[in-house]
């Protein structure tokens, strides 16, 4: 029997061992550890969801902690579970393994994913940030608009209570609020349930497919965090960020789903350089040459621009883009400035308790905030941030509206992005081809 530590985050380190792990005698889990999103170490991956193997559970460590793990409890080998990491970073993990006299393993999709009984659309992407979720969103819509049911399976993002997490079915806001989401579950659910898709996500996903299976014709895995699709997919669609040109190379594993797609969105052509715009188009007639390529404008929107010129604005960024995706800006920075604003103004100095946090660990970020919004204390810190840094607009470009769930004493405007497509035939026309072919699957499906 292997000893085997997982390098996680909270998601596909969960998926893994369920898919797995679980009911495997070969191997036995000692711990996960944890990583990019705060206060999962410390806590257990419940004994309802372990299995038998594991009547206590599974516990969650500090990631920076590898090695003194690997050696008291005389780990065999370390098993990468996490997505958006540099090739670079992700070999220093390699070796750290290594240099403790651990194997360092990278899983393949033919050993975690899921089959599904119904067709399945993936979208996903190369970096977190590239403009996936309106991707997803127009996809939805197009198969609505074909007289399609799509049900919409999330990336895992389980904070709270994970037994309680298990399966989640979202269908009105009033959900996201009985399940006491957090502000990253809030902007990627919301926008779907807004349109009448109704969204699944959790920790066992085999068991949320099987649920969702019952009210769907087609499953659409909307991907997170740059991570591979937890489903065998019929067409696995990736999105590309010209901003970060070269970037679909040099991350894990984005590189992969690069390489895998079988059609590829370059997104934000409208604010992007053109030769940084070539640069990805190279990569993908490189390395993927059977790809079918689209390119995409993410149109930014004020409702009322004339309230943002000669101001000075506080602009609060998509959280997850700013900290693991690396962006230096979102679309409330392209907002503002084409909207004239006189100043962004830099949040850093007036920034509290974790968020302050944030700014010491993402060097990178300056006149902007993140919505951080993990906790009920996190959520605090972030309101109390904005109360303090002083601006005569708030400029609020997450996905959701911000409003809803904490108070924010300014006054302020909502920034809104929506994809179009440029290439003709587009993505749209790719779509009916894909429901034309997977007929007879779609017609049973959902009965």
């Amino acid at each position: 029997m292997k000893r085997l530590l997982i390098l996680g985050a909270a998601g596909r380190d969960f998926h893994n061992f369920n898919v797995l792990f679980r009911d495997n005698s070969n191997f036995h889990i000692v711990a996960f550890t944890a990583t990019q999103i705060p206060d999962i170490a410390g806590r257990r991956y419940p004994p309802e969801l372990a299995g038998s193997l594991y009547p206590e559970g599974i516990p969650i460590f500090e990631e920076k902690d590898m090695e003194n793990i690997i050696s008291d409890y005389e780990i065999d080998a370390v098993v990468f579970s996490y997505s958006d990491v540099s090739h670079q970073n992700l070999m220093h993990l390699a070796s750290r393994a290594v240099a403790a006299d651990a194997d360092f393993w990278l899983l393949g999709t033919e050993h975690t994913q899921i089959k599904s009984s119904i067709p399945v659309i993936s979208i996903c992407a190369v970096r977190t940030g590239c403009g996936k979720s309106p991707v997803s969103r127009l996809v939805a819509a197009e198969l609505r608009r074909q007289g399609r049911k799509p049900v919409v399976i999330r990336h895992p993002m389980p904070y709270g209570d994970l037994a309680a997490q298990a399966v989640q079915r979202f269908a009105t806001m009033e959900d996201l609020d009985l399940q006491q989401c957090t502000i990253e579950e809030r902007e990627e659910y919301e926008p779907h349930i807004s349109k009448g898709t109704v969204v699944y996500a959790g920790v066992d996903y085999e068991q949320i497919l099987r649920r969702a299976e019952k009210e769907a014709d087609v499953i659409l895995w909307d991907g997170g965090n740059n991570d591979t699709p937890f489903y065998v997919s019929d067409l696995e669609i990736v999105v590309a960020d010209p901003h970060r040109p070269g970037h679909e190379l040099a991350y894990f594993p984005g590189e992969v789903n690069l390489r895998r797609a079988d059609a590829i969105v370059i997104n934000k052509v409208d604010t992007a350089e053109q030769s940084d715009i070539e640069t990805v188009r190279q990569n993908i007639k490189l390395h993927n040459p059977k790809a079918v390529v689209f390119e995409m404008a993410c149109r930014v929107s004020v409702p009322e621009p004339y309230l943002v010129k000669g101001q000075r604005v506080l602009v609060v960024e998509d959280g997850p883009t700013l900290t693991h995706g690396e962006m230096p800006y979102g679309a409330g920075v392209v907002a503002a400035r084409q909207c004239g604003a006189a100043e962004l103004v830099d949040p850093r100095p007036y920034a509290v308790g974790s968020i302050r946090g944030t700014y010491e660990r993402y060097r990178h970020l300056t006149n902007l905030l993140p919505a951080m919004g993990y906790s009920a204390i996190q959520r605090h810190e972030l309101e109390e941030t904005i109360s303090r840094t002083p601006c005569d607009l708030v400029l609020i470009a997450t996905p959701i509206d911000l409003a809803r769930v904490i108070k924010i004493d300014r006054p302020n405007l909502r920034v809104t992005y929506e994809v179009e497509e440029l290439t003709k035939p587009g993505l749209a026309e790719l779509l009916v081809k894909f429901s034309h072919e997977h007929e007879p699957a779609l017609a049973g499906a959902g009965k």
